[in-house]
This record gives structure tokens, sequence and C-alpha cells, in this order.
């Protein structure tokens, strides 16, 4: 088996992210081949055979026993999740529709195990930019009909289709995951919605999703991408913010110099 060099290492934690395999598309840089990943394990990512919906309600924290025949009238009976993964769909639907703008703060664990951090910008529709803070010098553009994978230090550039990635629900301007995915499973907790989806239009094969949101603001907090390959790059964010307007600029593909 040939091992990966550290800048195929760092293309491949790039790729699992947009869902695609390296040298599967044209680039606009000329750059040397690089290696293919070994083949996915057996078993690893194997889809399950149906569906399946979870929800745990939440479990009161034990007090003290209180005396015999004693009842305190002014403590309020613990509360229940009632919400169900319909319910749930549903919300995250209308989180990701809720706002066509977003500034985030992310942290990237790569499928080479590496980990990177930077900031996110997303303008709906169809434009993002993952800009990863040094000493890293890697960025992810999508300007709206392609995206661009830069590395300023090496003068690469990788130009992929956008209707080809699975980041789709942060660039679509009405996401609806039933009609665009399809939903593998939905677990309900008392801090988390964690849904898992699969999508079968990214390049190279399906890919799957896990989305995981805050269970009370339902915010997106986390989502963790499977490649084709089976390969796994895990993206979770901070700071959000859906009301702060990104400039146009961020959103450039320059194809003729590096910054």
């Amino acid at each position: 088996m040939t091992a990966l060099t550290p800048l195929a290492l760092r293309r491949l934690a790039l790729a699992t992210l947009l869902g695609l395999q390296l040298g599967s598309l044209g680039a606009l840089a000329q750059t040397a081949p690089i290696p293919l990943p070994p083949p996915r394990p057996p078993g690893l990512g194997a889809q399950p055979s149906a569906p399946q919906v979870t929800q745990q309600a939440a479990q009161p924290t034990p007090a003290a026993a209180p005396a015999a025949n004693a009842i305190d009238k002014n403590v309020a009976p613990p509360k229940v999740a009632t919400m169900d993964a319909a319910g749930a769909i549903q919300r995250a639907n209308a989180w990701f529709n809720s706002s066509p703008t977003m500034v985030a703060d992310f942290v990237q664990i790569g499928a080479d195990g590496r980990r990177t951090e930077g900031q996110l910008h997303v303008l709906k529709p169809g434009r993002l930019r993952f800009e990863y803070a040094s000493p890293a010098t890697l960025e992810i553009i999508a300007d709206g009909t392609s995206v661009a994978v830069r590395d300023r230090k090496l003068a690469t550039q990788d130009v992929y289709f956008i209707a080809q990635t699975p980041l789709k629900f942060l660039l679509k301007e009405q996401t609806d995951l039933n009609r665009d995915t399809r939903i593998l499973s939905v677990n309900l907790d008392a801090k988390t919605t964690t849904i898992a989806i699969e999508d079968k239009a990214t390049f190279g094969g399906t890919s799957r999703l896990t989305l995981v949101f805050d269970a009370q603001t339902f915010v997106l907090k986390q989502w963790t991408v499977i490649d084709p390959q089976g390969y796994e790059t895990l993206v979770t964010l901070s700071n959000v913010d859906l009301k702060s307007r990104p400039p146009g600029e961020l959103f450039k593909i320059n194809t003729d110099r590096f910054n």
C-alpha cells in the first residue's frame, strides 16, 4: 500500500469535506498527480437497512427523598421531550432557511486526523468560504457555480462543480432535507438532535452526513461527512452569526494569481 504524502493528506481532508475523490475532475492549475487513498475497508460506512428513529426523554435529576406524605406544589413536573422525527426535520429545515447569510468559527478534524480551524462565511445561494487560520495555507471558495480548493503556499487550485458536493444544505436558498436527501436516522435527546442523511448526487458515489443541532435553539453545531470511499471529516461550529452579511468579494475565485 502506497503511503500518502503530507500534501496528499491535506488534499484528502478537503476532498472528503466536499465529498469528492481526488483527481476526479479537471484542475485549473496544473499540479502533480496525487494518488487516490486506499479502498474503503469492508463494512465501513455500511448503510442501515431502514431509517432509524430514536427519542430519549429527559430524565429528572434525582433528589433527596421527601418526608412521608409531603407534596411540594411549587415544584413543576419534569419536562419530557415531545418532538418527533418529522418535527425535528421540520425545525432543521426552518433553521437552514431562516437566514441567507452565516458567519461562524469552525474546527475541522480531517480524514488524515489533523486539526485545523478558521472562519466560515456563507452567502446564499451557492456562495461559501472556508478561510483556514495560519499556519494553514488552504481555502475553500464557492462562487455560486464552482468550488475551488486553493493552497496559497503551493499556488495550486482545483475547481469542482458545486452541485456535486454534499454541502448543499449550507448553500441552497431553500433547503428541504426530505426532498434533497434520504433521511437515514433521527436521534433526539435532552441536549442535541442528530439527523443522519444520505446524498447520492455527490461525485464519485454516495456521501453520508450527520448533522447535529442544539436541542433547545436548533442551531447547527456540527456535521460529519463520510465520502464515497469511507473517509470521514468532522466540522464543529461556534459563534454562529446569522445577521452579519459577508462581503461579496470573499466568494470570488481568482484563476489568474494567488494572494
